[in-house]
């Protein structure tokens, strides 16, 4: 097989700022006028470097529409689903809404922890066999929410590590906290924090005999944006790290419903993981909640503080002072997905998105082009050998209307690459194969072809 040089000149994206732009330097202007107050603003802010991935995706894209109004752009990028919310889910919630409308149906605050009836599925849906208790189960507004909360749990006076790529959101959470120190331009890295190499050459598995201890690693299996699972036999060598090192791993299984192969959907699967992980999953990409917002995290009672307190305590403080709850609407939700008629309508909706993924992905081997994850998640990890991840998603949206994720917003370890996700409806991945395969076999221009070896999925 080969892989692509990309050896293109960056989109006419970067010139002249369209009226979405200009807001955006509006309001760079406006910060740097004059104040009546005398509020120092947060140093741990001004650490951060540009805006988040996501809004900042969505920015060009908006860009793009308003220099291209007549095409239609497809997105491959940000990781929403598409699929209708299947109906035997939607009925169970419109039926808890009307519900509201009568006396005895009426909910007013539910607990803040969840409620009882969903945590216990939560535990026997996911964790059979796996001694998670409904109590250890926490019910939230979604996965990224639960991140924040853990960091207000962890504090500013932890080290940290890191996938590399990795889901910015962890990093920048800890960045907010003042657990890391100043940007570094010329690595693009954070001062104190630990990026652990993941990529073809280790099998996007971090060498951990090379990683220095922290207080903290942050894990996501299967990988956000690298798509690639860990294997029983690597999560056990994570486990064993942490307790040598009385660190803790928090784990991020959001996507652990496209695993296909027998790998650990969950880290409780290894054993002593009880006594050294906290484990985040959602509903989001599970049963197409992006929009409904439901998640869970897992805080066992054998996690403890190095003085013996359990951790579980202060995590239910926390719950308790800065959130009343997820919506009782989205737990109705949450409890018809993990009824048998929903979880039998969720893995068909999932097949699509698999089906979509594996279109996406044989075009692109097709192509030429390098392409890793796309068999356990809905991610594809494309090699563009040589390049700028900006320029080539700037490069593929200025000629194809198609958006995409530049790697290099994941951390540095992702330059080089783009995310491409299969996320879609049907026809829209249909039209991007035929887009992307018109561009790449007709501007070759713009490539210099490098044999290689054959693509690694």
């Amino acid at each position: 097989m080969v892989s692509l040089m990309f050896v293109g000149s960056a989109s006419s994206l970067c010139s002249s700022p369209s009226k979405f732009a200009k807001a955006s330097l509006d309001f760079e202007i406006k910060k740097l006028g004059g104040s009546t107050t005398k509020l120092v603003r947060n140093a741990n802010l001004e650490k951060l470097k540009n805006n988040y991935l996501f809004p900042e995706i969505n920015r060009r894209k908006l860009e793009h529409i308003e220099k291209h109004p007549n095409v239609q752009v497809i997105s491959l990028g940000t990781g929403d689903t598409t699929e209708p919310i299947p109906e035997h889910i939607t009925s169970h919630m419109s039926k808890f809404v009307h519900g509201l409308s009568t006396v005895e149906g009426y909910r007013g605050y539910g607990l803040e922890q969840g409620n009882k009836t969903l945590r216990k599925a939560i535990a026997e849906t996911f964790y059979k066999d796996l001694d998670v208790k409904s109590n250890e189960v926490f019910v939230s507004d979604g996965a990224q929410s639960d991140i924040s909360r853990l960091q207000i749990l962890l504090g500013s006076n932890v080290t940290i590590a890191v996938q590399d790529p990795t889901f910015p959101a962890y990093i920048d959470s800890s960045v907010i906290m003042g657990q890391t120190g100043h940007f570094y331009e010329s690595t693009k890295k954070y001062q104190n924090v630990v990026y652990m190499p993941c990529g073809p050459n280790n099998s996007f598995f971090p060498d951990l005999n090379m990683t220095p201890r922290t207080d903290v690693i942050f894990f996501c299996s299967p990988n956000n944006p690298t798509g690639y699972v860990a294997s029983r036999t690597q999560l056990r060598q994570l486990v064993d790290f942490a307790k040598r090192n009385g660190s803790i791993v928090i784990f991020d299984s959001a996507y652990a419903a496209f695993i296909e192969d027998g790998s650990p959907r969950s880290i409780y699967e290894i054993p002593g993981a009880r006594e050294v992980a906290i484990e985040v999953s959602s509903f989001s990409k599970f049963a197409g909640f992006t929009g409904v917002r439901l998640g869970w995290s897992v805080i066992p009672d054998e996690l403890l503080y190095s003085n013996g307190f359990p951790i579980i305590n202060d995590f239910h403080r926390i719950v308790t002072t800065s959130f009343n709850g997820a919506s009782n609407i989205a737990q109705a939700g949450g409890l018809a997905c993990l009824s048998s008629g929903g979880l039998k309508e969720i893995r068909s909706v999932n097949n699509y998105y698999k089906e979509n993924r594996k279109i996406l992905m044989d075009t692109l081997i097709s192509l030429g082009l390098k392409v890793y994850g796309g068999v356990n998640a809905p991610y594809l990890w494309v090699h563009f050998k040589g390049s700028k991840s900006w320029d080539v998603f700037a490069e593929i949206l200025e000629n194809t209307h198609i958006i995409t994720v530049p790697g290099s917003g994941f951390g540095p370890g992702g330059e080089e690459y783009l995310r491409i996700s299969g996320f879609g409806g049907r026809e829209d991945i249909v039209e991007a194969s035929k887009r992307l395969q018109n561009f790449f076999n007709t501007r070759t221009k713009y490539f210099t072809y490098i044999s290689s070896t054959s693509n690694a999925n």
